[in-house]
């Protein structure tokens, strides 16, 4: 175990060395992939940002719960609690037939209109807030709320969660997209760079086989070589998120003043920066171990 431990240094070291023995080389690669890995991270986190600010601004959908007009005051008390006691429930406000009536009346332009009517049109009805605001909860309340005795029609004012939910995963999903190709494109830098530092040590890797050394021995350099050059890369993504996102915070904060709203950016949360980080070294080690198949297969 002890030498197995050693041999991992050994090949850690020199990895730092060759990455050491190049500054240009290797801060220009780390550049590239840094610039590559910043943007679908920054993308993931504007996507948190907006994710909290829209839960902030939007409003709470609703669930109006219209009862039959022949509904007498006792089936309109026993749905008001059945709707109290819904586990999803967070609010239930009764709205009285007359209340509507009135209200109607008061409204400017239709009080002629009302009062002509030889009796009063509008039902009993219940305003629900949901606890839960998920398109999937609601329309299972809605499902629900309708078959309660008495219930003539139950409404829906999800439209909005449906077009922020939309969008939301649509953006998700133009993040994931943008993250898998640029992952690609990392892996084919990272293969590229190997491949050169194969080129230039072949000697020293033909002289090494000739001496006995094994395969695993070969590689194990250029598999830290590949994993720290994309560390790097995850390191300037990381420091470039951060910039912007401390340049974006005032602006923002302003934007969102001018609305009445008080939302400050956040930066990259420390499980998202870890992730960060380990993507970056595995995507880099894989790229690494293309190359190096590559190269002993030939």
């Amino acid at each position: 175990m002890t030498g197995w431990l050693l041999h991992h240094r050994q090949a850690a070291e020199q990895a730092l060395r060759r990455l050491a023995a190049t500054p240009l080389n290797t801060l220009l690669g780390a550049l590239v992939l840094g610039i590559a890995l910043a943007l679908p991270a920054g993308g993931e986190m504007m996507l948190a940002n907006f994710q909290r600010l829209a839960q902030r601004i939007a409003a709470t959908p609703q669930i109006s719960v219209f009862m039959a007009l022949d509904a007498g005051k006792k089936d309109v008390a026993e749905v008001e609690s059945l709707l109290r006691r819904h586990p999803q429930t967070q609010k239930v406000r009764l709205v009285p037939r007359e209340e509507t009536l009135r209200r109607l009346k008061d409204s400017e332009g239709l009080g002629e209109v009302i009062e002509s009517l030889p009796r009063n049109p509008f039902p009993d009805a219940f305003v629900v807030v949901p606890g839960d605001e998920t398109p999937e909860a609601l329309e299972a309340m809605r499902a629900e709320f309708v078959k309660y005795p008495k219930v003539e029609h139950v409404q829906l004012d999800s439209a909005w969660v449906k077009k922020l939910d939309a969008f939301l995963r649509l953006a998700r999903l133009t993040v994931t997209l943008l993250a898998a190709v640029l992952g690609v494109a990392l892996v084919a830098v990272t293969f590229n760079t190997i491949r050169l530092q194969i080129l230039t040590q072949e000697a020293e890797i033909e002289v090494s086989r000739l001496l006995g050394a094994t395969d695993a021995f070969i590689r194990r350099p250029f598999y830290y070589f590949g994993a720290l050059q994309g560390l790097a890369g995850g390191l300037v993504a990381w420091g470039a998120v951060l910039v912007a996102t401390l340049l974006l915070r005032g602006p923002v904060a302003d934007l969102a003043a001018l609305y009445g709203i008080e939302f400050a950016l956040h930066i990259l949360p420390l499980s998202d920066s870890a992730l960060l980080f380990g993507l970056a070294a595995l995507l880099g080690w894989a790229g690494a171990r293309l190359s190096l198949s590559r190269h002993l297969r030939d």
